[in-house]
C-alpha cells in the first residue's frame, strides 16, 4: 500500500506542475482549453486518491494527525508531494524493506 501511495504522490505532483506550468497558460494566454480539461480531471482524481490513501495509511500505520497534516499540506503546495515522498514516504518504505 505504501508503494502505491508513493506512486500516487509522484503522479499527483507531476499533474499539479503540468496544470500550473503548461495547461493553465495555454488556457488563459492561447485560449486552448482541452489540455487544461484533461490534466485538470486527472489531477483532481489523483488528488482525491492521494488524500484517501494518506488517510488510510495514517490510520493503518498509526502515523498520527501531525504526519497526516504534513502529507495533506504537501499536496497543496507545488513540489510538496516530492518533498513528502523524500522526507517521509521513502524513509517509511526503507524501514519496511530493510
Amino acid at each position: 500500500m505504501l508503494k502505491a501511495f508513493r506512486v500516487t504522490a509522484i503522479l499527483e505532483g507531476i499533474s499539479y506542475l503540468l496544470l500550473f506550468s503548461i495547461t493553465m497558460p495555454l488556457k488563459h494566454w492561447a485560449q486552448i482549453l482541452e489540455p487544461n480539461l484533461v490534466v485538470g480531471y486527472a489531477h483532481g482524481g489523483l488528488f482525491i486518491l492521494y488524500v484517501l490513501l494518506a488517510v488510510v495509511l495514517s490510520w493503518e500505520r498509526k502515523w498520527g494527525f501531525k504526519r497526516f497534516m504534513i502529507l495533506f499540506i504537501a499536496s497543496l503546495l507545488p513540489f510538496g508531494t516530492f518533498y513528502a515522498d523524500k522526507k517521509y514516504l521513502k524513509v517509511a518504505d526503507l524501514s519496511i524493506s530493510g
